[in-house]
């Protein structure tokens, strides 16, 4: 069933907001929260995030039904994608060095960014990617 594309551009505005505030405090509790957001997200999908169910209801019900939708498959992809650099992250401010929390951070950040401002899903364009090597691999 296909999703509200609204629903991962919200959730990657409030991890965008979650992972500058980690670069600007470097509080490893803030990433190991946003670290269990992608977690959620990946296990069962955009939906069943935390940033997920706040859309759900809390932002959907004020702006009315989708007009648009998208296959779940791309946007839990990109949180699978999230989380490997969430987990990097919390590894570089756990136990060093921090230049790689620091890092995987910023780009987990850039990623969030583009997606919330532009609605250009970097997980979701490298889900696509591999979809077509493995197709023409077969």
């Amino acid at each position: 069933m296909d999703i509200d594309v609204r629903g991962p551009r919200f959730g990657a505005a409030l991890t965008a907001v979650v992972l500058a505030a980690v670069l600007i405090t470097g509080n490893a509790w803030l990433l190991a929260w946003q670290t269990l957001a992608f977690a959620l997200g990946a296990a069962g999908g955009v939906g069943r995030s935390p940033y997920g169910w706040l859309f759900r209801t809390a932002v959907r019900p004020r702006i009315g039904p989708p007009t648009e939708f998208e296959p779940p498959e791309p946007p839990r992809f990109a949180q699978v994608v999230g989380l490997a650099f969430a987990v990097l992250g919390l590894l570089g401010y756990a136990v060093g060095p921090q230049w790689l929390g620091i890092a995987a951070t910023a780009a987990a950040l850039a990623a969030a960014f583009l997606n919330a401002v532009f609605g250009y899903c970097l997980g979701c364009e490298m889900y696509l990617l591999v979809r077509r090597l493995t197709v023409r691999a077969e």
